[in-house]
């Protein structure tokens, strides 16, 4: 007798800097949502396919909701946030180890109570004192009726496979959404995009990645090479001189970085080309995100 195939819908939320777009990466075994310290790394609402014998999970990880920088861009994220809950079959709370302040209660109070949320807490392996773990979780435990409390280390792949077996239990029964070789359903595009935006959060101070996206111009194809032509906008001319920084060496190194990452997650040869764009007030300009993609 074989077992019933089951598929369904999981969205992963949380405040910013919990782990959510590293726990996508590992639950799925690809780097397809960017990871940096920084918050607002994720701005999308970014889809990963994860397909075994058994089922299928569409996890969708969500942008760290945002209550400062109040700008068109911010709002836009948090209604990303809000409606990613909606029409899914389960939700994934994800808070970091002994860590929980009013930007997690914020999220908590959003939490639908139509749907099984489970709480993923994150980042164990960082905990000194093992032992503070178990009270932590009963204090949580009295703010939300959870579905199931899963602690993991998503970057060190602990208790992952405990998730997805506690996620598994509440996907409905149903043939795959997907096929079983997809593992996003991002374009490579969107996905070279993500990559340079990643570089920046990493290799540039505090203030600049808040005031930088980054527009894909042209996307070819020459035989197995990907010929790809990026702009990076900031909003002032200061933040530009700090991109390239001297003699260009800056913006050399966020791009070799990047095209080194594309060539891994497309398996093959990459040319990029980058250059720096001042376009003020961009966050704030609704044309302006819509040609970003941003929703």
């Amino acid at each position: 007798m074989t077992s019933t195939f089951r598929s369904g819908f999981i969205t992963i939320v949380g405040r910013p800097n919990v782990g959510k777009s590293t726990l996508l990466n590992h639950l799925i075994g690809q780097k397809i949502s960017i990871t940096s310290r920084k918050a607002q790394t994720t701005r999308h609402r970014i889809t990963g396919i994860l397909t075994d014998e058994h089922s299928q999970f569409v996890f969708v990880d969500t942008p760290g909701f945002q209550t400062q920088h109040m700008n068109a861009l911010n709002r836009g994220m948090n209604r990303v946030v809000t409606s990613s809950m909606r029409d899914v079959n389960v939700v994934l709370f994800v808070l970091e180890a002994r860590h929980f302040d009013e930007r997690d209660e914020q999220v908590l109070k959003m939490l639908p109570t139509d749907v099984p949320v489970i709480l993923v807490i994150n980042k164990v392996d960082v905990m000194v004192d093992k032992s503070e773990l178990l009270p932590f979780i009963e204090g949580i435990a009295t703010e939300f009726h959870f579905a199931a409390i899963v602690p993991v280390s998503a970057k060190l792949d602990k208790q992952l496979d405990t998730l997805v077996e506690a996620i598994r239990e509440y996907l409905p029964e149903g043939d795959p959404i997907y096929a079983a070789d997809e593992i996003t359903d991002r374009n490579e595009r969107f996905l070279a995009a993500e990559l340079l935006r990643e570089k920046i959060f990493r290799f540039t101070g505090e203030e600049l990645p808040y005031s930088v996206s980054v527009q894909v111009e042209q996307f070819k194809m020459e035989g197995k090479l990907r010929r790809i032509n990026a702009a990076i906008l900031v909003d002032k001319e200061a933040h530009k001189a700090m991109l390239i920084g001297k003699g260009g060496a800056k913006l050399k190194e966020i791009a070799t970085q990047a095209r080194l990452d594309m060539e891994k997650l497309f398996d093959g040869k990459v040319f990029l080309e980058v250059f720096v764009k001042v376009r003020s007030g961009w966050a704030d300009n609704p044309q302006v995100l819509k040609s970003l993609g941003y929703e």
